[in-house]
């Protein structure tokens, strides 16, 4: 096992040149590769610069580089302009969408005893690892799974394998990877490498794809103090090696700890990039930990038309909403339905505030009795982002008509805490 690259450091900015020059000198270690595919992420991590590096794995391998499959995990395929927006030149035949209901094949189950440790005794069923059949079917002999690492809701940092049994995984390990999240409790693990999610990945990937030539190309990503997205560290390896010198430095620049709880924290969700409540509720995720007790979370959401990228989920979210997790741990017993799409119970509980702050969303596609509907408070986004201007704030502290608020430019970039939340 190995580290073929590692730079970075929490005042590094690394340079096109730079991440290319990272890049060829890993994958000139490994040797020649005949038939290579690309993982990279999809529309919804534009900022994770994988787009970039995967049309530079193009330029290095050509023709040896057959096929691109972005991890899309549960959402809608990218149309056309997405991908050429975010892959530049890469060729467009290229591309598969994975259909994570269907193109999937299992590799193997981590057992139900392991479950019930990890979960400390809250879980008992197996986990299967599944991933799409063409990362074992289609004769590869390299895979590079690539994708930013950054604090995480379900895992608790972004990437590494998670990218490969998430993002090409199954419905039933996708379910259960989300849902064994939510009860363990999101708050402790958002921000932390070693969570019990990560632990059965690191199961699923010790035990049942040691066969699978995967590398990781791991980057780091923050605003510099222009306000310009930079990448401040990459690392390319074929084990976890990588993830841990990345999540490490990610806790540097994408974690903000702060002195002081928020009383009310103003979101603006980029409309190219959230277009659902399933992705725009980064906004409740990872402000939660720095809210104070009775805040106010203001979510500017020009974008959003639907609850869930999945049809079936969508529908979920609209009859349960984001109701807390006692509530929605008696609806899972009770409907099958909710039961069979355990990530969506998971969501249901990561969206709540659980009645500890206000949520107002203000949409630009979804009703006044929608938003309600789902216990969230409606706030017309025209006279919104009138109040809050996107254009003129500040990310940080801002007074606002000579109230102070706290402004949050894009929720996916980090994650913000209170120190004596954290600390809990």
């Amino acid at each position: 096992m190995s580290l073929f690259f590692a730079a970075g450091s929490a005042t590094t900015e690394m340079s096109p040149s730079d991440v290319r020059a990272g890049l060829f000198s890993a994958l000139d270690k490994l040797g020649k590769r005949k038939k290579v595919l690309a993982v990279p992420p999809d529309f919804t991590r534009m900022h994770s610069q994988s787009g970039v590096l995967t049309e530079m794995a193009w330029d290095y391998y050509g023709e040896n580089l057959v096929d691109v499959l972005p991890a899309l995990g549960t959402h809608k395929g990218m149309t056309d302009e997405e991908i050429s927006i975010m892959f530049g030149k890469t060729p467009r035949g290229l591309f598969r969408v994975h259909d994570w209901r269907n193109d999937i094949v299992t590799l193997g189950e981590v057992p139900s005893e392991f479950m019930y440790e990890v979960s400390e005794g809250k879980l008992d069923y197996t986990w299967p690892a599944q991933v799409n059949k063409l990362l074992r079917d289609g004769g590869h002999d390299l895979i590079l799974s690539i994708g930013q690492v950054v604090p995480h809701e379900v895992v608790g940092m972004a990437n590494y394998n998670k990218n490969i049994f998430v993002g090409t995984g199954g419905s039933m390990g996708i379910h259960r990877s989300h849902f064994l999240g939510a009860v363990y409790g999101m708050e402790r693990m958002m921000g932390r490498a070693d969570t019990p999610v990560r632990r059965v990945l690191n199961y699923a990937s010790d035990h049942f794809a040691q066969n699978l030539p995967i590398v990781y190309v791991q980057t780091v990503v923050s605003k510099n103090d222009a306000g310009e997205l930079v990448i401040r560290g990459m690392y390319i390896g074929d084990d976890i090696e990588c993830f841990e010198l990345a999540a490490e430095l990610s806790l540097k620049v994408n974690f903000k700890m702060m002195d002081r709880e928020i009383k009310k924290a103003v979101v603006f969700l980029d409309p190219h990039e959230f277009r659902s409540t399933w992705l725009g509720n980064k906004s409740v995720y990872r402000t939660r930990m720095a809210l104070a007790d009775n805040a106010e979370l203001i979510v500017l959401a020009p974008g959003v038309h639907e609850f869930g990228e999945d049809a079936a989920i969508d529908k979920l979210i609209r009859k349960y909403g984001y109701c807390g997790t006692p509530k929605t741990l008696e609806a899972v017993k009770e409907d099958p339905q909710l039961a069979g799409n355990l990530s969506a119970a998971a969501h249901l509980i990561h969206g709540s505030s659980e009645g500890r702050f206000t949520i107002r969303y203000c949409p630009g596609h979804l009703t006044r009795e929608e938003i309600e509907s789902v216990h969230y408070e409606y706030g017309d986004l025209s006279e919104a982002l009138k109040k809050y201007n996107p254009e003129t704030l500040q990310d940080g502290w801002n007074t606002v008509d000579g109230e102070e608020i706290f402004y949050i430019s894009n929720p996916g970039l980090g994650l913000w805490a209170y120190e004596g939340r954290f600390k809990k």
